[in-house]
């Protein structure tokens, strides 16, 4: 988007550089969600020009609707109006924004193999055929013992993240229900790309349609129409790569309060992206859905 011709065109004050919070790549202007705050002034609130996403370096991330709409003083579907003008939905020539990060080569975590009886209970248990996941996810487990630069990988499922092709990390999920995390990812030095820069699912399945979910169970719940977000808390580049991928989105999260806002978050970044984006409301998570609800609804969105 060109921000910069918009902050001109509608005055509103903006460096670019001379100021301690400039940035290269940036354009910086007053926050409007916390400026007003004591203590608060200044060109807190960056605009990133290579990744359009907005971020407030004392209040956070703020979507680029509700940021504009209150630097704009218009209400959100008329600063969707105004700001088509300025090529925000002009797609990006590359569906993988990705910057590589890795400090240290890719691997999984020690004595990752077959899934064990154990392994297959705890799928069987949740209504998923083992032989099917390990078939059509590459999934493998863990024994009682398992490290990877000092953490504890123990009696869990490793996830392999495929992108383009490759493994570049991966995500694993504790069968006991017994350890704090449920999920475990891969450490961040590790990755060859970061698990929140790209989607967990089939990339050569996607069609113009998908289901956006929260994890990979949920994942195997929808099949190949769906992929995940790892986790509720979703990045700025990742709804990049969606807006690039679908053209329609529907959006499955648990029925938690938390993931439900966060649903509704997403839905209006993408719709403001120019994709067809609605929630779909279920009870409970869709990895717990019995498998013959989980095809209805995915027949239905189809």
């Amino acid at each position: 988007m060109d921000i910069l011709s918009l902050y001109q065109d509608y005055s509103i004050d903006f460096l670019t550089e001379g100021h301690r919070h400039c940035r290269e790549g940036w354009v910086n202007t007053p926050c409007p969600f916390c400026t007003s705050e004591a203590g608060h002034e200044g060109y807190h609130m960056g605009y990133n020009l290579d990744s359009d996403f907005f971020v407030c370096y004392r209040c956070g991330w703020h979507s680029i609707s509700s940021t504009l709409s209150e630097l704009l003083h218009l209400s959100e579907r008329e600063t969707y109006k105004v700001i088509k003008q300025y090529g925000l939905l002009i797609p990006k020539t590359t569906k993988n924004p990705i910057v590589n990060i890795r400090a240290k080569a890719h691997k999984l975590p020690s004595n990752s193999g077959p899934l064990l009886s154990n392994h297959r209970s705890y799928l069987e248990k949740r209504g998923f055929d083992p032989d099917k996941i390990i078939r059509e996810w590459q999934i493998l487990g863990t024994g009682p013992y398992s490290k990877l630069d000092n953490f504890d990988y123990k009696h869990r499922i490793i996830i392999p993240f495929i992108w383009n092709d490759q493994q570049v990390s991966f995500d694993s999920r504790d069968i006991t229900n017994k350890h704090m995390a449920k999920y475990m990812a891969c450490p961040k030095d590790r990755e060859l790309i970061s698990h929140k820069s790209i989607l967990y699912g089939k990339q050569e399945k996607w069609k113009d349609t998908g289901i956006l979910v929260e994890g990979p169970t949920d994942v195997w719940r929808f099949g190949t129409i769906s992929f995940a977000v790892s986790g509720i808390k979703y990045t700025p580049i990742q709804v990049r790569v969606i807006s690039n991928t679908f053209s329609r989105v529907a959006v499955c999260f648990d029925d938690e309060p938390q993931a439900i806002i966060q649903a509704n978050k997403i839905v209006a970044e993408l719709k403001f992206r120019g994709v067809d984006a609605f929630r779909v409301d279920i009870k409970g998570d869709p990895g717990g859905m019995k498998q013959e609800d989980a095809d209805y609804l995915v027949k239905q969105l189809m």
